[in-house]
């Protein structure tokens, strides 16, 4: 049931992300093992969201952390959020998605080079896989590395 959700992957054996999972999708992700869902996709399209995605998570026995990214215009402050919850997630099974895996996959590949150290190539990897980022989430992920070398990333427990 998990690889039927759209752009699945297995980051690590604790770590999966996707696209927009259904109401069904989301208690096979609870039946898992999974017991916080991160959401990084809007709330207001129909298309790409649930009526009340909170309540469904919550009432699977997940936890759920929304971090509303316009896809259009990704935030630094987004960013940072993003690198704390993932902080605070150590030690969980975290499912993290968006409406296509798009937002999550490069967030997951700065959460990877910043806070991990990983190499760039491998930080990204499953970002390739997923899609090749259009010229603004290029510019956002270069800015993002390059304002981290100039000052420590937000990467509240450092790495695991």
């Amino acid at each position: 049931m998990l690889s039927a959700i759209q752009n699945y992957r297995q980051a690590t054996p604790d770590l999966a992300t996707s696209g927009q999972p259904r109401e069904d999708q989301l208690a096979a992700i609870a039946a898992a093992g999974y017991d916080l869902v991160i959401n990084l996709a809007l709330h207001d399209d129909p298309r790409y969201s649930l009526t009340d995605e909170p309540t469904s998570v919550r009432s699977l026995g997940m936890d759920y952390i929304h971090i509303p990214v316009a896809f259009a215009a990704p935030a630094a402050d987004d960013l940072v959020l993003f690198l704390a919850a993932m902080a605070e997630a150590r030690g969980r099974r975290v499912w993290v998605h968006c409406a296509a895996n798009m937002r999550v996959t490069a967030f997951l590949g700065l959460y990877w080079r910043l806070c991990e150290q990983w190499p760039e190539d491998r930080a990204f990897a499953l970002m390739h896989e997923v899609w090749k980022p259009n010229a603004t989430w290029t510019a956002f992920i270069e800015s993002r590395l390059a304002s981290a070398t100039a000052s420590s990333p937000t990467c509240a427990a450092g790495g695991t």
